[in-house]
């Protein structure tokens, strides 16, 4: 095919209906919005690491463990995503304002997990094996970050209604202002910067917890103005809608336990690397954390394909939603082939900032290990790609069920399971560790592949018509 063939057929689909313009032009934001989360935790990590190994070591399967333990509820919250969509799509605008709502009755009954998990956290951590050091850092990071837990559960409702409508300018403002207030506070706040004490890992989680409170009250102020009122009834519908209620929990369920299921699951792969001991943790939170600089970003693509099909299908127009989605393929290859090639060829761009004012001192080996574990992240990084956005298909549509059943089958019988037998029989690596997390991202993606190409989602709805 020639250059001039290519390029007219580029031109064609950047400027026709779903493709790679439109695409942009909503995902865009929601990409810097997802990826300022990315950087966050980057710098967040960065400045642990700075402080201390330990530190560093115990911020992410800590960290992890209590976004998993919301997982279910924050999946469930975020769905209202596809119901706004749809919604909008339809054009039922006053419905909007009452889903969202129902979304945060939902939100508030994640307390009754939260209180009890506050005072099981000793046991937790202590029943997982790591070094005492690291232990004790865990349990301060993990109960400290469940202060701020309900606030971020609603904020994914409430996200969800500007997400949901497209209007992801206001998801990356708001994301920014997150970012802005985390990383001041963090740097503040674990060196005892201004006047202030050294607090270490328990600073790093006092500032997220503002940063996500923050949040809270900003989404809140928006999503009351009087033109959201006028428009979406965002007060005047606050009651409770049983029936509404009840849709939301047959939808937004199997979402909330897939990704309770995927992030159980990765939280347990970090315990079980965590076993291994302080350096293969050490080099495994790092290479994840600059694998965030990627994968986040990519989280943002997702959503944004999960609204464009959810707008699409409330039109009637399934053929533009199934465009949609492989316009997003097409700009994420190429988006995580550039920065895949990077974590290969310039590993030490990505490395250097994790080495400054003393990180890694003592850690033999941990800087040639991240290096390794970055080859792995360039490998899977495009399965993890084209996985996101088959995943944002399949949400956007409706099609919990199967992607419920899916996360099952392959997080916990083709990942945890071999991991959990592997490092038991003593004699486990972690490149083979992460070998099985390869395997298991490329099995994803053949198997969301195949749901995609069957094309039964184009005929499911998650909205009740008027």
């Amino acid at each position: 095919m020639s250059l001039v063939s290519l390029r007219a057929r580029f031109v064609h689909r950047w400027s026709s209906p779903a493709g790679y313009r439109e695409v942009l032009q909503l995902a865009l934001p929601m990409i810097l919005s997802t990826g300022a989360w990315g950087f966050l935790l980057f710098f967040d990590r960065m400045f642990l690491a700075w402080y201390s190994p330990e530190a560093v070591a115990a911020a992410m399967p800590a960290g992890m463990t209590s976004f998993a333990l919301l997982a279910f509820f924050i999946g469930m919250s975020a769905f209202i995503n596809t119901f706004v969509a749809q919604y909008f799509g339809a054009g039922q605008y006053a419905e909007i304002g009452v889903i969202v709502w129902q979304g945060m009755y939902l939100s508030l009954l994640s307390l009754l997990f939260i209180v009890p998990m506050y005072f099981l956290a000793d046991a937790l951590f202590s029943a997982v094996g790591h070094s005492a050091a690291i232990q004790e850092l865990e349990v301060i990071y993990f109960k400290t970050l469940l202060y701020s837990a309900v606030f971020q559960v609603m904020n994914n409702a409430l996200s969800s209604f500007f997400s949901g409508m497209g209007r992801t300018l206001v998801l990356m403002w708001v994301s920014l202002l997150i970012l802005a207030i985390n990383l001041i506070l963090d740097y503040v706040l674990i060196f005892g910067h201004w006047g202030f004490p050294e607090m270490g890992i328990h600073g790093a989680a006092i500032a997220t917890n503002i940063g996500i409170i923050a949040g809270f009250f900003t989404f809140v102020f928006l999503i009351i103005s009087k033109g959201n009122q006028d428009k979406f009834h965002t007060l005047k519908r606050w009651h409770f809608d049983v029936s509404l209620f009840l849709r939301l929990i047959r939808f937004g369920l199997p979402n909330g336990v897939r990704l309770f299921i995927d992030m159980s699951a990765f939280a347990a792969f970090l315990l079980l690397v965590g076993l291994l001991g302080t350096l293969e943790l050490v080099a495994s939170n790092i290479a994840f954390n600059i694998n965030a600089l990627s994968f986040l970003p990519m989280v943002g693509m997702m959503v944004a394909v999960s609204v464009l099909v959810g707008q699409r299908l409330g039109q009637g127009e399934p053929e533009l939603a199934e465009r949609s989605v492989w316009s997003a393929i097409h700009i994420s290859f190429v988006f995580f082939t550039i920065l895949g090639a990077a974590y290969i060829l310039v590993p030490e761009f990505f490395i250097w900032p994790f080495t400054q004012q003393g990180g890694l001192d003592g850690l033999d080996g941990s800087h040639d290990l991240v290096v390794i574990l970055l080859r792995f992240i360039a490998f899977f990084g495009l399965f993890d790609a084209m996985f996101l956005v088959l995943l944002g298909a399949l949400e956007g549509a409706g099609d919990t069920r199967f992607i419920m059943r899916s996360s099952f089958l392959l997080s916990f019988l083709f990942l945890i399971l071999p991991c959990y037998f592997y490092v038991q029989s003593g004699t486990a690596t972690v490149t083979l560790l992460w070998l099985i997390i390869t395997l298991n991202i490329v099995a994803y993606c053949a198997l969301y592949y195949w749901r995609f190409r069957a094309a039964g989602w184009k005929k499911l709805r998650v909205i009740r018509k008027l």
